[in-house]
């Protein structure tokens, strides 16, 4: 991980492209928000991901930033992609950088018990590295349209793995939580031990799911080589961005019928439904903060969209270590984080505002130690 500032030749924020920085980070914000409440048992339905089939706004906040990871990769490597000399430096670069989130996500696993025998090998940064590097490798050595034929590849190859093949020892095709392909390979693969937690039998973030995980960083990459042209307008980039989201958004509803649009599995519905989202939505911003320069309150996003993964590896750190330091609670030992919860919140809040504030002041916190991050123009990178 490296910090960069003024001082040391960071390119200045003005000089980003603000809308995405932004959406980056509300989609990071809304990260902690639904990660963190106050109580798992206190939730406003939005706030929580499906059951198993359908789409919650919470179910879209993974998916809109692997979107976000593959415009960003436009917009990293444009430049340098132009000259060959330079591919080899380019996929060094990334396969460290994804390598590092790799290790990141490893290393939250494993904290702070750091019981190896048990460590759950796949998550969210593990994904978004291995996401992040295939897909700037797809950007870095092919056009824009041998991506698109991958993207398409990559879906019907999902959806056929998924629903035509047989799984070993369980019968016919099927999507049910235990018994699917995915669960089957990643059960046979990084074995129980090391699946998530809450299950022990399959991974949202497993094997299999992670293929279609690139389709939609392959759809903001699309979408970023979009935007970068110079051959077109402003407004007719945002209306064939616009047009483009909806359509694969109505496509992957479409799908949906046939094969279900479902976060866990990370369906090729799923892909296009939440990629068209996302499309829409970077579209709306685009056209409201660069090109209408309606820029009033976007600070505050910035600021954590310029420091994602580092805020998002900090939260998950610091609630790890909360429950770990123990407290008196009416003569009962409880996690720091608990005492908290039930000292201040609780006591004067209904149980679901309680958790929902909870939430709101843990994403409140960490503003405040990336506010002055922000203005003195410092960023973590890995």
């Amino acid at each position: 991980m490296s910090c960069t500032n003024k001082q040391n030749n960071m390119v200045p924020l003005k000089q980003r492209l603000l809308s995405l920085d932004v959406f980056r980070g509300a989609t990071v914000a809304a990260m902690i928000l639904v990660n963190n409440p106050g109580s798992w048992g206190h939730i406003y339905p939005p706030l929580e991901h499906a059951e198993w089939n359908g789409c919650t706004p919470t179910d879209l906040i993974f998916p809109f930033f692997l979107y976000i990871v593959g415009v960003s990769i436009v917009f990293a490597f444009s430049t340098k992609k132009e000259d060959p000399s330079l591919h080899t430096q380019l996929l060094l670069r990334a396969f460290k950088r994804g390598l590092i989130l790799f290790l990141l996500g490893l290393f939250l696993a494993l904290f702070p018990k750091f019981d190896f025998s048990t460590v759950r090998v796949f998550g969210v940064l593990q994904r978004i590295g291995i996401v992040f590097f295939i897909c700037a490798a797809l950007f870095i050595k092919t056009s824009r349209k041998t991506q698109f034929r991958v993207l398409i590849i990559i879906l019907l190859l999902y959806w056929a793995l998924m629903t035509l093949v047989p799984v070993p020892g369980v019968g016919g095709p099927n999507l049910e939580k235990e018994t699917n392909l995915a669960a089957w390979l990643d059960r046979l693969i990084i074995t129980e031990q090391h699946t998530w937690k809450a299950a022990r039998t399959w991974d949202p973030e497993g094997i299999l799911s992670t293929l279609p995980a690139i389709g939609t960083g392959i759809l903001g990459m699309l979408a970023g080589s979009w935007l970068k042209r110079k051959d077109k307008t402003e407004s007719e980039k945002i209306a064939w961005m616009f047009s483009a989201g909806f359509i694969t958004a109505l496509l992957g509803q479409i799908w949906g019928l046939a094969f279900p649009i479902n976060k866990s599995l990370w369906t090729s519905s799923y892909v296009l439904y939440a990629g068209g989202l996302a499309t829409m939505m970077l579209a709306l911003l685009y056209w409201i903060i660069d090109i209408q320069g309606y820029k009033k309150g976007t600070k505050i996003f910035v600021a954590y969209g310029v420091n994602a993964i580092t805020v998002f590896f900090l939260s998950a750190i610091i609630v790890k270590t909360m429950s770990r330091i123990n407290v008196n609670l009416n003569g009962e030992p409880a996690g720091l984080q608990t005492w908290l919860y039930k000292s201040f919140f609780t006591p004067w809040l209904s149980d679901l505002n309680a958790s929902l504030a909870w939430a709101i002041a843990f994403v409140l916190f960490f503003l405040l130690i990336l506010w002055p991050m922000y203005k003195k123009n410092i960023i973590i990178k890995v």
